[in-house]
Parts: structure tokens; sequence; C-alpha cells
């Protein structure tokens, strides 16, 4: 759908390749069965951060990381002391820098240092197993200030990424696909394309934006799969008007993603409560029914159950669907503008390599394995 909002000078070649997309839509859930690294990208646990509108909460991905890591120096004795770590700042300005020299004294250092020691040591083992740093380079930006004459290695602790990154993740797609449009990739283009997409979906359930991702903290479980996908696939196809208009040129990307994802979390509640109200009213006997799908008999919302909900929640689930479809396409506009408006048409057919080959065999070989490393939504 997202396709049709396309001005004409990329519509031609989205349209010649709609079926890609839509088919690989579904790689990002596949590759939560290949890396863990995978499952954080699709959701932000945002009220473990405070409450809405989470003014002070970090809106980049490298400012959230440096907020919530924890960093320990473990001497030649083996024994561990916390030196930074957001819990340990008394003053908001001083930006949690704080040296705990003992248990009297504190040593701030300056926030210029701290950035520059966690951008070039830290943020770069960002995918590594183990955080670890030498102490000469820890030596090298506080030595004036710390004495770590004992030091054995310095270790850093991620608070942070377990509880979901997705809309930097969001960031990190339209850069992404900003360069494949420049450089003229179009094997990139088609696969961020379709990559995107599921991310921005996933942006636009309120659910990918709560602890409470699936009713697991208030009895509700299985809510997440009755929501985003019961409820659009009983009646998307039926009621849902998917003519949203052009796409529009982003100019902020940064609020864009985070307006996206503080509308989501904004309904959470409508979310849990409305369903929780409608469990305790509508007959018990007529909730579930029985349906076949693929070759084999499952329980699931019965269709009267599944259109009360929707109605209740007055067309929240189309609203945040057809929503999805506009800003996908806009998102999409948006890195082709900003790549300069390449001629699409003159990019040859995109034949897979066979690096890539390789790759997809691989994720489809994880993917039936049948093993989430990471969050299952469904359970």
């Amino acid at each position: 759908m997202a396709v049709f909002t396309l001005p004409p000078d990329m519509i031609i070649f989205y349209k010649k390749h709609i079926e890609y997309i839509t088919d690989h839509a579904v790689d990002p859930d596949k590759r939560r069965y290949a890396t863990k690294h995978e499952a954080v990208r699709h959701y932000i646990d945002l009220d473990i951060w405070g409450e809405y509108p989470f003014e002070g909460f970090p809106r980049t991905h490298a400012g959230a990381v440096m907020k919530y890591t924890d960093i320990f120096l473990v001497d030649e004795r083996n024994d561990t002391t916390q030196i930074f770590g957001h819990e340990l700042r008394e003053e908001e300005d001083e930006f949690y820098l704080k040296f705990k020299k003992n248990k009297k004294e504190q040593l701030v250092v300056s926030k210029k240092d701290y950035q520059n020691f966690f951008y070039n040591n830290i943020l770069a083992l960002y995918y590594e197993d183990e955080w670890l740093v030498e102490c000469d380079s820890f030596q090298k930006y506080f030595g004036e200030q710390i004495n770590i004459s004992d030091c054995s290695k310095i270790i850093g602790v991620d608070r942070f990424s377990e509880y979901g990154v997705l809309p930097y993740q969001l960031m990190r797609m339209q850069n992404k696909l900003t360069k494949a449009f420049r450089t003229g990739d179009v094997n990139a283009i088609l696969r961020l394309s379709a990559d995107y997409g599921h991310y921005v979906g996933d942006a636009h359930v309120p659910l990918h934006t709560t602890e409470n991702y699936n009713g697991q903290l208030t009895d509700q479980i299985g809510i997440h799969a009755f929501w985003e996908s019961r409820i659009p696939e009983l009646f998307a196809n039926e009621e849902y008007d998917f003519f949203v208009g052009k796409a529009e040129y982003v100019e902020d990307k940064v609020d864009y993603f985070w307006d996206i994802i503080l509308t989501s979390h904004s309904l959470v509640d409508s979310v849990l409560s409305i369903e929780a109200d409608l469990v305790r009213t509508f007959p018990e006997d007529k909730q579930f029914c029985f349906d076949d799908r693929l070759n084999r008999t499952i329980r699931t919302q019965c269709r009267a159950f599944a259109k009360a909900y929707a109605d209740r929640m007055k067309g929240m689930v189309q609203d945040r669907m057809t929503a999805t479809v506009h800003a996908l396409g806009s998102l999409w506009y948006t890195a082709w503008v900003d790549a300069g408006q390449p001629d699409l048409t003159s990019l040859i057919n995109g034949e897979l390599s066979e690096v890539e080959k390789k790759e997809l065999e691989k994720l489809e070989d994880s993917f039936k394995k049948g093993n989430i490393k990471g969050r299952n939504h469904d359970n």
C-alpha cells in the first residue's frame, strides 16, 4: 500500500519490485532466530524509563546507551568497583559522570572527556559479547584526574538495550536507505525498503512500546497477536481505507520517529483496559473459537468478540495501520530526496549476489530451526 503513496519518479521502480518488498517484509522477524541483536530492534519498553512524554529520555541511540551503561574497574586483585553509571549521578547537569574514589568522595569528570572515552572505546564494542577496555585507553582520558595504577581491565555493562531500541533502529534504517539510493545499489534499496516497512509497522503498534508487551503483567496473555494480527486479518480487507494521500518529505527525522513511538505509547492503557473490560462483560463461551490455519486447527478469538474489541477501540487498529502506510511511503520518499533524487529508471534489474543468496539461505535455515534469540511476543 505504501508504494502507491510515492511520486511518479519512484512508483515505477517500486511497483516493479512490489512482490519482493511484500514477501521480504517478514525478514526482520526471521532474523530473530539468527542473531541476539535483532529482537531488541522491534520494540522499546518506554515505561521502564519513566512516564509520558519522557522528556528527559535521550532521543539518540548513542545518548541512551551512554546514559544507561555502567562501567567497572577491575583491579589486579580481581576486585570490581563501579566507577561510572547512571545511578551514581546526583545532579542531571553532571551527566552521571562520577568516579567513586571511596565511600565518601566522588569526582565529577568533564562531560566532554567522558563522551570522547565512551564513543571511542565503549560504543565501538556495541555488537561485541563483552565490552572490555584496556586500562591504558582509560588512562588516556582520565589519567590526570584518576589514579588507576592497579587497574587490570575496564568493563562496560549495557543496562539499556535489552529494553528495546526501536526508535533508533528507524533512524539507522533511514540512513542506510539514503545511502543505498545515493550509491544506486538496487539490492540494498529493495532489501532495506522491505525491512524498513517491518520496523515502521512495529513502531505504530502500542504494545511494542511497553514492558507489558503481551499482557503478561496483567493476566492478558495473547493480547499482542489479538491486536496486531487477528483484528486486521479479519477486517482490514473489508473495512480499512488505505487511500492515505501522497508521501510527504520528513524534515526532522528524530522528532518524526519519536512522535510515532510516543503516540503508540499513549494508547497502551486503552489497548489493555478495553480488552480487560470486554473479557469481563462479553459472553465467555463466545470469546474463543476454533479456526483452520496452515493445515491445523487453532484456538483464536471469535469474529464477534474481535469486532466488539475493534469497535470499542473506535478504529484504533485501522488508524495505526493506515498511519503506517503513509509513514513508510514518506520515509522511502525522504531517503530518495536526501540522496539527491536519483533516476531510478536507470537502475539495472537487481539480481542477488552469491553472498546475498547464501545469507538468505542461512536466514531461512535459522528461521526453520525455530529458536528465537530474545523476546517472543507470542508467548
